[in-house]
């Protein structure tokens, strides 16, 4: 039987990795990677730090979560919208798990403008009240000086629109749904 070729260049492509990281840092976007397991596979003992840079960091508008803290990364991302250095890798996956999050929140502004078409409205305009209603509430958010839950009560009149749909469709059952989504797929990060 003749040897797997692939075996010594594999051996070689590892050392020359290794070799090349060697005192150098390594900034892992790849999502549910853990640090020691990335280090294992480019074996190498090189310092490496977790990102999670999300498709707005490209307008400078997106906070990235690092981990653990470096100051060289952590003031690239502050330049590319902010930096939100956590220490350990379970708070990472908490925010990991959130950003699991994002395409649902889309999904969701989609059935809306796809329900008003079903009633009639022409489907552009339907797509665009319903950015121009989300886009409204994007910009309430960047007030850091309101809860989340200040925010959402001043969008709320007492038994008025919002607080009909938020207390038929997204009551307690659904908030627990969510936590069990977040909850396996945490499970599942770690």
């Amino acid at each position: 039987m003749g040897e797997d070729p692939g075996a010594d260049h594999a051996g070689a492509v590892g050392a020359d990795i290794f070799t090349r990281l060697h005192g150098k840092l390594v900034v892992n976007v790849m999502a549910g990677v853990r640090i020691d397991e990335l280090r294992r596979t480019l074996a190498t003992n090189a310092q490496v730090v977790r990102a999670i840079p999300l498709p707005t960091v490209r307008e400078r508008r997106s906070v990235t979560v690092t981990c653990p803290s470096h100051p060289a990364v952590n003031a690239f991302f502050e330049h590319l919208g902010g930096a939100l250095p956590v220490e350990d890798e379970a708070a990472f996956d908490v925010f990991s798990a959130l950003t699991g999050t994002l395409t649902t929140h889309y999904s969701y502004l989609v059935t809306l403008a796809s329900w008003a078409a079903e009633h009639g409205i022409a489907a552009d305009d339907a797509d665009s009240y319903v950015r121009s209603l989300f886009q409204g509430v994007g910009r309430s958010l960047s007030d850091g000086t309101r809860s989340l839950q200040q925010l959402a009560a001043d969008h709320e009149t007492p038994k008025g629109n919002n607080e009909r749909i938020r207390t038929t469709w997204f009551g307690p059952a659904n908030s627990e749904a969510l936590r069990k989504a977040l909850d396996g797929l945490l499970a599942d990060l770690r």
